[in-house]
């Protein structure tokens, strides 16, 4: 039997006064807002919605995090109608956070962060390829004593507590330790770390708080890392290497990245989204709303925890958004009772 998530239900996102649907965007990018968009089984009940993939047949992969004493699948899957399919990842249960899909030898796999304190390799149903935990380099020469990962020793500072992955072309990939030492870590093909670079700062080419990251290899630009530095308000560019080569500004707590063909979805948690051209020019923000944000940061971001005061067709805090097939986005967000979006393309 399947039951409703416990936030509440928009039914397309309609406003009670006119049931019309909400539509965001402007242009060649305008989406109907459809809240609450996946009928959540009742093993399931989310916290907080971290992340989000699709896979080749169009099957949505949603990881949340639970804090709450019941151990419960950390990953949800669902198809294009918002029914559930299936649910994995109980030792993910507490850690959340990122997901994102790769194909290798026609197979595609999930890719895994955990704040926790580990990245993980598996298939599509949650069989485990790998599993790592703190690489074995200069930014955690004092992290041997939280390798095993007991509760409540992972965070901020030397402690590796990554966020988000992005593959290499030459299929390796880079972990961003967003909530640990603000480092880009370098992983070649077999999972084998090979460098990192970044660190916490201000300056370019540091950050705070590297969240989210993507290779960005839309057409008509050279090829380069892109990674959301959050708490600097920007995105910055990295060649394959990691030297700096670029930064985006005018940013405002950027999460993640999806890209689809000349298109960059950033989904930014102070309440909007925000979609990029080719040439880094800002086309659509979505939910972009200074009054709406104000309400929703204030009082320690109180919002998150009270369902009742959300509207039909705002955001609260986006943490990760991705395309689906068609051009339509589903948007994770980081709220207490968890809240996946679907929006539809006009």
């Amino acid at each position: 039997m399947l039951a409703a998530s416990s936030a509440p239900a928009f039914v397309n996102a309609t406003d009670k006064s006119d049931r019309k649907p909400k539509i965001v965007g402007s242009g060649d990018c305008q989406y109907v807002v459809e809240h609450d968009c996946m009928q959540v089984p009742d093993h399931i009940r989310w916290e907080d919605t971290h992340g989000v993939a699709v896979d080749a047949e169009g099957l949505i992969y949603v990881k949340h995090r639970t804090k709450t004493v019941e151990i419960m699948d950390a990953i949800v899957v669902f198809d294009d109608k918002g029914r559930f399919v299936r649910s994995f990842g109980k030792e993910y249960h507490g850690g959340g956070h990122g997901i994102d899909i790769r194909k290798e030898g026609g197979q595609e796999y999930l890719y895994l962060c955990d704040n926790k304190g580990y990245i993980a390799k598996t298939t599509l149903k949650g069989e485990t390829i790998w599993k790592q935990t703190a690489p074995k380099l200069a930014p955690y020469a004092d992290a041997a004593p939280f390798i095993n990962q007991k509760p409540g020793i992972w965070g901020k500072g030397r402690k590796f507590s990554p966020t988000n992955i992005a593959f290499a072309p030459d299929g390796g990939f880079f972990v961003g330790d967003g909530y640990g030492s603000d480092f880009i870590i370098r992983y070649d093909k077999d999972a084998k770390v090979i460098g990192h670079f970044g660190g916490t700062g201000t300056a370019l080419g540091k950050f705070q708080t590297p969240h989210g990251l993507w290779w960005d290899d839309r057409p008509g630009r050279t090829p380069a890392l892109v990674v959301c530095d959050r708490a600097n308000a920007r995105l910055q560019y990295f060649d394959q290497s990691g030297k700096h080569i670029g930064v985006v500004k005018d940013m405002l707590f950027p999460a993640d990245i999806d890209i689809q063909g000349d298109l960059m979805l950033v989904p930014d948690l102070h309440a909007r989204i925000t979609i990029i051209g080719k040439d880094n020019k800002v086309v659509a923000q979505l939910g972009d709303d200074a009054t709406w944000r104000k309400e929703v940061l204030a009082d320690n971001f109180a919002m998150r925890r009270q369902p009742a005061r959300w509207k039909p067709g705002k955001f609260i805090h986006p943490h990760d958004a991705c395309f689906d097939h068609d051009g339509n986005i589903y948007v994770a967000e980081w709220v207490a009772v968890g809240r996946m979006n679907l929006l539809r393309k006009v």
